[in-house]
């Protein structure tokens, strides 16, 4: 196997840079007053188009407001459904405009993974859309491949708004329980447990649908 070339290792630096640097940005608001619209923005942004989940600003937001942290969790996930539906419309409405610049400019955005996306929405409509927005899979490519795809609009609003409340509300839940020292388990194990958890409620469904049935 051949070594990346000097160039492409390069890029790739300066790519991780300067995501490194947008992240330390958004974390900022929530040290400001603007940290509630922040957080929304974040929210509703990531779902179409920006590299930064919202999970790390809600978390410092409920951190420093634990009293207010549901209501958090409440308007994360009512933008990132939002932005779920606005991320449908571009995928449905101006893909053939928009695909080349999000190909070229927005992370996790490859032709490879957009084709797997649509082999997977041949049958597992609701489930593809939940799974993204419970676990880390980019949420971004699942809803803009909805619309593409032309997923049924309405399976897709119900599983996005179970799956991103679901997690939104558990980050939540965490902190208020917990405080501060909570934090450390959820930057390391949470993406982690959220994968298990889906693997295990498929398994469940598995074992419904051919053992007992």
């Amino acid at each position: 196997m051949t070594e990346p070339s000097v160039e492409i290792q390069e890029a790739a630096a300066r790519r991780k840079g300067l995501l490194r640097r947008l992240y330390d940005w958004v974390l900022h608001w929530a040290e400001t007053p603007y940290g509630g619209a922040a957080l929304f923005v974040n929210a509703f942004a990531e779902s179409s188009f920006f590299p930064i989940p919202p999970d790390a600003l809600l978390i410092a937001m409920c951190i420093g407001q634990s009293k207010r942290s549901y209501r958090f969790a409440f308007w994360c996930s009512v933008a990132s459904v939002l932005g779920g539906a606005a991320g449908y419309w571009i995928g449905f409405t101006a893909w053939g405009v928009a695909g080349p610049l999000f190909f070229k400019y927005v992370p996790s955005f490859t032709p490879q993974a957009f084709a797997h996306v649509g082999e997977l929405y041949e049958n597992y409509n609701f489930w593809v859309v939940f799974t993204a927005g419970f676990t880390p899979i980019p949420y971004k490519l699942i809803t803009i491949g909805a619309g593409v795809f032309e997923i049924n609009f309405g399976i897709f609003m119900v599983a996005s708004v179970l799956s991103r409340s679901a997690r939104f509300f558990l980050v939540a839940a965490l902190i208020r329980k917990f405080g501060p020292v909570i934090k450390s388990f959820i930057d390391r194990y949470f993406n982690l447990l959220s994968v298990i958890f889906m693997v295990l409620l498929a398994g469940g469904f598995l074992v419904f649908k051919y053992v007992l049935r």
